[in-house]
């Protein structure tokens, strides 16, 4: 082997390990104190209960490009915007509430998810709840029956009734305008 090939190579594998660090995936776990109820969903999205203030500063070393908070205004939203902006990261804020979700919500979620230049996502609200429930939206948006897109968004962090409802009448609008009709 010539003397010049083993410096070579060296230099070869720390370009590959470079590359590697450079290109790390998401985290697959959050301890709770982190964010609560964290879970990844795939290569570029993850779900999760607010993120600690800490987690927060950190999003862009975790490999996340883009946060979608669903929470209302008055939950710590600009806080949490100036901590994500601060490293350069996408902000975008949509606010939910079982009241207020719409189609169109869930319609701004996906648009976000489907951006190759936002991902990685993280997509969190206080406990996951309502992120579960745009999950839900979205599957079945994309296809899945009422039921499979309702155990998606489960797995997200849907939970209260008041929430699943909500998902529900989003799914079906015209049920819901047609019962209102009947009244």
């Amino acid at each position: 082997m010539p003397r010049f090939a083993l410096p070579a190579f060296i230099l070869v594998l720390a370009a590959v390990s470079a590359f590697r660090a450079a290109a790390a995936e998401i985290p697959e776990t959050l301890k709770a104190e982190e964010a609560l109820n964290y879970r990844r969903a795939g290569a570029a999205l993850a779900t999760a209960g607010k993120p600690s203030v800490e987690t927060l500063a950190k999003l862009k070393e975790l490999g996340f490009r883009t946060v979608i908070d669903l929470r209302q205004q008055a939950e710590g939203v600009e806080a949490a915007r100036k901590a994500v902006e601060a490293q350069g990261l996408r902000f975008v804020s949509v606010p939910v509430s079982p009241d207020t979700f719409t189609l169109e919500d869930a319609k701004k979620v996906e648009a976000v998810l489907s951006d190759q230049k936002s991902t990685p996502v993280l997509l969190f609200c206080a406990s996951s709840n309502r992120v579960g429930a745009a999950i839900a939206v979205i599957e079945y948006r994309r296809g899945r029956s009422k039921e499979e897109a309702l155990a998606e968004g489960r797995k997200a962090g849907l939970k209260s009734l008041a929430m699943e409802k909500a998902a529900i009448r989003v799914m079906d609008p015209e049920p819901a305008a047609a019962a209102g009709r009947a009244k």
